[in-house]
């Protein structure tokens, strides 16, 4: 196990990643998710932080999946649902609902999720390659690989090809919004 935790601050409802492991021993740490009955990992080297969920604003014209922006410590995120984005059912929001905020070279965008689980370590051999589906799944093509857990396959996400398109990281088109 990691030794990153999600934790509080005092005084504060935001949870954050607590890290006391260099870049080095991260590369191989998956943060472990829930959308519905799968599991889900991103690369832990992509988070930044992990937050309760939080007063959302809406912007117009944006993609349905991307359900508006939050102000994190004063900066301005958006904010894209991944259930919708995987274009599966819509659940309601309650208590265990978290946003994976992630940084990118373009910018910070979080990620609605049902649940964190835990960070993984996840060596490259017990990675497998994306399965090829003949069915052109939505999902199939925002996978990174499959992570082999002891007896469970985890779906690893291409934080990238999830987010796909870097206009929606672009903070200066939020910047006239109160969040």
């Amino acid at each position: 196990m990691s030794d990153i935790k999600q934790t509080k601050r005092e005084n504060d409802d935001e949870m954050f990643l607590v890290d006391d492991d260099d870049d080095s021993t991260q590369q191989n740490k998956y943060l472990l998710f829930q959308l519905g009955e799968e599991a889900y990992g991103l690369n832990i080297m992509t988070v930044t932080d992990i937050i309760e969920l939080q007063k959302i604003t809406k912007v117009p014209d944006l993609p349905d999946f991307i359900r508006g922006i939050i102000n994190l410590r004063g900066r301005i995120i958006p904010v894209m649902d991944l259930r919708i984005r995987f274009n599966m059912p819509e659940r309601e929001y309650d208590d265990r609902t978290c946003i994976i905020i992630v940084g990118l070279d373009q910018g910070s965008i979080g990620f609605i999720v049902d649940t964190v689980n835990e960070v993984q370590d996840i060596l490259p051999k017990d990675i497998d390659p994306p399965p090829s589906f003949k069915s052109g799944s939505v999902r199939e093509r925002y996978i990174q690989g499959l992570g082999k857990v002891q007896d469970q396959v985890k779906i690893l996400l291409d934080v990238e090809k999830v987010v796909g398109n870097e206009e929606l990281l672009d903070a200066e088109q939020y910047e006239n919004i109160d969040a």
